[in-house]
Order: structure tokens, then sequence, then C-alpha cells
């Protein structure tokens, strides 16, 4: 069984830079996404960025311009820079990758345990 791993989060001041990265434990057939949400105490979880594997992105509105997703092919990891860091902005951050399993034709997600971002002087 595959899974996500996250790195890279931690204590940053505002208007700081943070990159997250997400590395799968092995390979991953039929990927057809991969993404982050975040998770605020008091607040729905939140899809904050997601690139599919044909590298098309799609950003929540709050870190447009601001947060950028990537995606190594070689290797499936993934990885969220994120610039001018704002108090707002801190939570749990999840990785996940959507998979299609090809014998099934059915999707399903591989979730990472997350990563915490504090935003805070």
């Amino acid at each position: 069984q595959v899974h996500l791993v996250e790195s890279g989060g931690g204590l940053v001041h505002p208007g700081g830079s943070r990159r997250l990265s997400c590395a799968p434990s092995g390979s991953i057939f039929g990927l057809v996404a991969m993404g982050w949400d975040r998770r605020v105490p008091g607040k729905e979880r939140e899809l904050v960025a997601s690139i599919t594997d044909g590298g098309r992105t799609d950003y929540a509105d709050s870190v447009k311009g601001r947060f950028a997703i990537s995606r190594d092919p070689t290797d499936n990891t993934a990885y969220l820079q994120m610039n001018n860091l704002e108090p707002e902005d801190t939570g749990l951050y999840f990785c996940w990758a959507n998979v299609l399993d090809m014998s099934t034709k059915r999707k399903f997600n591989i979730w990472g345990e997350g990563t915490q971002v504090t935003v805070s002087s």
C-alpha cells in the first residue's frame, strides 16, 4: 500500500515563505491528480491547491498569487511553494493523490498524515 509522506512544515513569520513536499512511498499507477488540503481548527477542511497528471493547476481564492503547486513526474513528488504567508494560512496541511484503479475503473484517494504550518510573529 503506497502512502504519502509530507515534509516542510514549521514555524514561519508573516510574509515569509515555505515549501512543502509530498513524496509517495512507492510507485503510483493511474495517477489522476495530486493536491493539498489544509485544516484549521473551527473550520472545514479547505482544498488549497491541486495539479492534474497533465499539469493543470487549481487554487483556492485565498492563496492565488501566493502559492504554487508543482509535481515531479519522474517520482510523483508534489510540492507546494508558499510565499507571502499570512497568519490565516496557519493549519495542518495534508497531501493527497487521486488514483484510478485500472482494474475496477474506480477512483480513490491516498492521504498523507499532514504537516503543520504555523505563521506567527
